[in-house]
């Protein structure tokens, strides 16, 4: 406990640190990585509440925009992007029925039927108490347990870390909405896409069909702000530019003793689910919080005023996808292993600065590791701050057409990819993912599993190597090591799993329920 304290001590410094700040000629000392933290979080609202745009797109386009930052500021205001998104969202599902964000989609179905029964102020206000208690749970439970899982880190090898990916893309094909087959697939062609470039063991280029730009390989920042970011736009073009906002003045926003009484229950339960489903690879927000709709209907006495404003329909999966969140970062930051998209992301930014993501990072830059832990809980104290006194400005943002947002988005991704090597083909090269990730869209193809198999693509490829050379060349070292072994079991065994007929079936029936 005593040493717990002592690491959020370290935390809270690193994140209250004076830093000089000049503006017109005056130096004066400022709390930078804090400010770092409120851009972030309200940026992260902004991208939330704007129908549209989603946290994934957003980092994406920001990546390049950290290479300015100190590695500490850079992170954390990513960080704040990620978990601000799931605040603004439900701002956007309650008032509009538009999510502005995917793991919005279910708060949509009650927090929009309490906004016609004019309880717009309570669904909001409950959405803002449930996220803000289950970010803080989540930010102690990765505080608590990310040591013990660093210690047991540092006991993985190559043939561990090999088994892990494994397990964690097998992971993310079983929790992909939709096709297995099409899931299997995007992961191949992303483990395909990390392999262009240069053999680092024989110097010989790979796949780059003597193109001289790919010899270095295809940028991590193209790919995301392509597939995610430019196709994004893209399909949002397709859709009618009309919102109808159903209210513009929000009143009553404390919610009544009955209310509390259902919700209290309803966000205990979504920040247990959401906490657990956050580590799983594959896993994410949006899973959380349908996971938390479901079992709310399950265990309610009032399974019948679902769909018309039950308030446990909000309080549930707005806790569920807060929690996971926050809880997506335990991997990351003690195992190296993003478990989504959005933590793929936070890989390519670490990267950026010269960061080997994994168990090293706690002992070789404990500031850095738990500054970032203790501005998550800051950064979720000031979205409640902020969030609801601003609700009156946010939905006069929803009255914007998309038309105008979408020049100034592309505009800016453009300048993002070519200041990160000064390079036109790169430019031309996210056009190209852009094209490729409308195709996935329409196709039913989820980028996420692509970006995953890129990510960890090179990883597995250096760790399957280094476990061949210090095995000499012996394939069962995998299966030799009990560690290694019981993670390709625990994958075997997802497979399997899957591959019942009851549970396909159930699978498929849960994903169309979703869809």
């Amino acid at each position: 406990m005593e040493t717990l304290l002592a690491n959020l001590g370290t935390g809270f410094g690193a994140v209250l640190a004076l830093s000089p700040f000049s503006i017109m000629g005056i130096t004066f000392p400022m709390p930078m990585n804090l400010v770092y933290c409120l851009i972030g979080t309200v940026i992260g609202t902004l991208i939330g509440v704007l129908p549209g745009l989603g946290p994934i797109a957003t980092i994406a386009m920001l990546l390049p925009a950290t290479y300015a930052l100190p590695p500490l500021g850079g992170l954390i205001m990513l960080a704040g992007i990620y978990y601000g998104a799931q605040y603004g969202g439900s701002t956007t599902a309650i008032l509009v029925n538009l999510p502005g964000e995917t793991s919005s989609v279910v708060t949509c179905i009650d927090g929009y039927q309490m906004a016609r029964r004019g309880r717009a102020g309570v669904a909001l206000s409950t959405a803002a108490m449930g996220s803000f208690f289950a970010g803080c749970v989540g930010t102690l439970l990765l505080a608590a347990f990310a040591a013990p899982l660093a210690e047991v880190a540092f006991k993985f090898g190559p043939a561990e870390y090999f088994s892990l990916m494994v397990l964690g893309l097998i992971g993310a094909v079983v929790l992909a909405s939709g096709s297995l087959v099409k899931a299997i697939c995007m992961i191949v062609l992303g483990l395909l896409g990390g392999l262009v470039g240069t053999d680092v063991n024989t110097g010989v280029s790979r796949y780059a069909f003597n193109i001289p730009e790919l010899t270095d390989g295809i940028g991590f920042v193209a790919v995301a702000m392509g597939v995610f970011g430019f196709a994004e736009v893209i399909t949002n073009l397709e859709q009618k530019d009309k919102r109808e906002v159903f209210t513009n003045k929000v009143t009553n926003m404390f919610p009544t003793k009955e209310d509390f009484k259902r919700m209290i229950p309803a966000v205990l339960r979504g920040t247990t689910l959401g906490s657990a489903l956050g580590i799983l690879p594959g896993g994410g927000a949006a899973l959380a919080a349908f996971g938390a709709y479901s079992l709310e209907k399950k265990v309610s006495k009032h399974p019948e005023e679902f769909g018309k404003g039950a308030i446990e329909g909000v309080a549930g999966p707005e806790s569920a996808n807060n929690a996971a969140a926050q809880t997506s970062f335990i991997p990351l930051l003690t195992l190296g292993i993003p478990p989504n998209a959005v933590m793929a992301l936070m890989v390519g930014a670490m990267t950026i600065h010269n960061i080997q993501p994994g168990p090293q990072v706690m002992t070789s830059n404990p500031t850095l590791f738990w500054g970032l832990i203790v501005s998550m809980w800051l950064g979720n104290l000031m979205l409640i701050i902020l969030n609801l006194p601003l609700i009156g400005m946010w939905v006069k943002l929803l009255t914007v057409p998309y038309r105008f947002l979408y020049p100034s988005i592309l505009t800016f991704c453009c300048i993002g990819v070519y200041t990160v090597n000064n390079s036109t083909f790169d430019v031309f090269m996210t056009a190209g993912f852009g094209v490729m990730g409308y195709i996935f869209l329409k196709l039913g193809c989820e980028g996420a599993p692509l970006l995953l198999g890129f990510v960890l693509g090179p990883m597995m490829e250096e760790n399957f190597r280094r476990s061949l050379l210090l095995s000499r060349g012996d394939f069962t070292v995998f299966f030799t090591r009990p560690l290694s072994l019981g993670l390709l079991l625990a994958a075997a065994l997802l497979i399997v799993i899957v591959a019942l007929p009851a549970i396909k079936s159930k699978r498929e029936e849960a994903f169309q329920e979703e869809t």
